[in-house]
């Protein structure tokens, strides 16, 4: 799976993914593209994007993007603080798809 992590999180995060093609927002060039045009480009090159900005489902219309949304709700956006989270991201990512907003929690 093509996967695209936001440029608030710290690109080695996709090492957390094993099994998939995973790119940064800024390793794109794309770093500094606000939201909507983002997720277009996104949507174009990717299956999944993921953040941690939990307004995003508020301010653009996830559900009808030909991708996956994942919202990352840690406690910050430190490395240490986001990987836990990644074994939920790989059971998500292996898991039905067909939900357009996915939220990862603790």
């Amino acid at each position: 799976m093509r996967i695209l992590l936001d440029e608030c999180l710290d690109w080695r995060l996709g090492r957390e993914l094993p099994g998939h093609e995973v790119e940064s927002v800024p390793q794109r060039g794309w770093a500094g593209i606000g939201n909507g045009r983002l997720l277009a480009l996104a949507a174009e090159h990717f299956d999944v994007f993921i953040t941690v900005d939990r307004n995003l489902a508020y301010q653009q219309h996830t559900a009808s993007l030909p991708m996956v949304v994942m919202v990352l709700a840690a406690s910050s956006v430190k490395r240490r603080d986001l990987r836990p989270l990644m074994p939920k991201v790989l059971t998500a990512l292996a898991g039905d798809l067909t939900t357009r907003l996915i939220v990862i929690r603790p």
